[in-house]
């Protein structure tokens, strides 16, 4: 038995997306410095906008941002069901938004490495052709969270296949995101 006075009830645990100021953060605060609050990084490749807060557009209630950087490569249709950004071998790849990992994995034909999260009820993101997955099934996330690393296709093209789907159905990611 400690007495009441020994006890520890702060500092509580806080979780933050991986950055490289949220690092330096942690790591301040283990020497005893006090806490500061650290802006998201915007998802691109690494390090190249950290502290800096992230863009995002709010639909469905949901607070949406950008998978990872690159120009769009495949416009969505009804038979892409999502849409391709093109980027280099390796780079990262961000949740969109925040939510839990239902699904990481390779037995998706199509998909490559993939991963999918729920954000809720009605809406669900995926992340295919990653090269490396960094999260698995019942993780939680936050948005701008690097959960994978970007890959090839089976016709060789290094890029994202995103997709977000409202109620199993795939919409339009690109009415999701923010402007850029």
């Amino acid at each position: 038995y400690l007495p009441s006075a020994t006890l520890k009830t702060e500092p509580k645990g806080v979780m933050l997306p991986y950055s490289e100021a949220a690092r330096e953060q942690l790591a301040s605060s283990q020497a005893g410095q006090p806490y500061e609050k650290v802006a998201i990084s915007k998802p691109g490749i690494d390090g190249s906008n950290a502290g800096k807060p992230a863009s995002s557009k709010n639909v469905g209630g949901i607070d949406w941002v950008w998978p990872t950087e690159g120009r769009i490569r495949d416009s969505f249709s009804e038979k892409s069901r999502g849409v391709g950004i093109a980027g280099s071998a390796n780079q990262s790849v961000h949740a969109s938004a925040s939510g839990t990992v239902v699904y990481s994995g390779s037995g998706l034909r199509g998909y490559g490495n993939l991963v999918i999260i729920k954000h809720d009820d009605s809406y669900l993101s995926a992340y295919g052709h990653n090269s490396k997955v960094l999260v698995q099934e019942g993780d939680r996330v936050v948005r701008g969270q690097k959960i994978a690393e970007m890959g090839q296709t089976d016709n060789g093209s290094t890029k994202l296949h995103f997709e977000i789907r409202k109620q199993g159905k795939p919409v339009n990611p690109l009415t999701f995101l923010p402007t850029r």
